[in-house]
This record gives structure tokens, C-alpha cells and sequence, in this order.
């Protein structure tokens, strides 16, 4: 028995599982927004190496298993190119769609806490034919932003309420 050296057996580190791989990117991603509001480090799978080849022995299977799951999670990218965690790739395209369209149309937000509400009733009879008259007109059409038919009437956003109400007062 002296000649055999009693030591205790060295365990192998397996490559970790595709799932168990996706769970730790998504987990890294999710920290990553958490933290800085958006992923600014992960691109790639080669991204994500340094943190695997931390807790696996490194190597072409670990490198390969990363990328599966990379490649089956289909993460969509943002414009620069990042991972996006918390998106789809159809979420992406709509909100980069939205986007083109919104800057096309030189679209722009309005605070309507500045705004007043006008509210007329009227017959369902008459709402739409009264709200494309109203529309028409060139004398209310500067005393009003927008006008929205309503199931008991028109409902006008407007910043000149006191003169919106004399106008529709001297015609009703």
C-alpha cells in the first residue's frame, strides 16, 4: 500500500447545459440593464466567455454550447448592436418602424396638463356631421387643438377655452 498514493479524485467541470447557459445570459442581461438602464458590453457570445471560462473549464464546447444558446434565445439587437434583454426581434422592428414613421411626420409630445376640456352634447344623429362642420370652420379651427366625437358628444382640447366657449355659445 505504500506504493499506492491515496488522493482524493479530481472532479471534472462539465460544460454547463444549453438551458443552464441561457439562463445565466439572461440573468447577465438583465443585471446589465438593471444597473446601467441598457446593455452596453454584450454583442456577442464572445461577450459572455470571460464570465463562463470564470466558472468552466474553457475550451471549443464551452465556446460552441454559449453560442447555441445565444442563437436559440434570438435575441433582438438595438441600433448599435447590443442584446436586447427585455424585447422580442418582432418588438424591435415595430418600435424601429414607429420610429421612421414618427420622424417622418415630424411628430412631437404635448404636455395636456396645459390644456383645457371643452365638452358639447350632442344627438348621435348629428355628431359626425357637426364635428366635420365644426372641423371646416375657419373661424373655431384656431380656438381648439383637437376635437374627439364621444358616445354623448364632442370633447375639444383646447388652450383658449374662454374663447372656444364664446364662439360655441354665440352659435348654439
Amino acid at each position: 500500500m505504500s506504493d499506492q498514493i491515496m488522493s482524493k479524485p479530481t472532479r471534472v467541470r462539465m460544460n454547463p447545459s444549453r438551458n443552464t447557459c441561457e439562463e445565466i445570459i439572461r440573468r447577465i442581461l438583465t443585471t446589465e440593464n438593471k444597473e446601467n438602464g441598457r446593455n452596453q458590453h454584450f454583442k456577442t457570445a464572445a461577450d459572455f466567455m470571460a464570465y463562463f471560462e470564470s466558472l468552466y473549464p474553457s475550451g471549443p464546447g464551452l465556446t460552441k454550447q454559449v453560442q447555441r444558446a445565444i442563437k436559440s434565445m434570438d435575441l433582438a439587437k438595438d441600433e448599435n448592436g447590443y442584446f436586447l434583454i427585455n424585447k422580442t426581434k418582432e418588438a424591435a422592428a415595430q418600435e424601429k418602424e414607429l420610429s421612421a414613421i414618427l420622424a417622418k411626420t415630424n411628430a412631437s409630445l404635448v404636455d395636456t396638463g396645459t390644456f383645457d376640456t371643452i365638452f358639447l352634447t350632442a344627438e348621435p344623429v348629428y355628431r359626425s356631421c357637426l364635428l366635420a362642420l365644426l372641423n371646416e370652420a375657419k373661424s373655431l379651427r384656431p380656438l381648439y387643438i383637437t376635437i374627439v366625437e364621444t358616445t354623448d358628444g364632442l370633447l375639444f382640447l383646447t388652450n383658449e377655452a374662454g374663447a372656444l366657449k364664446e364662439a360655441l355659445n354665440r352659435l348654439l
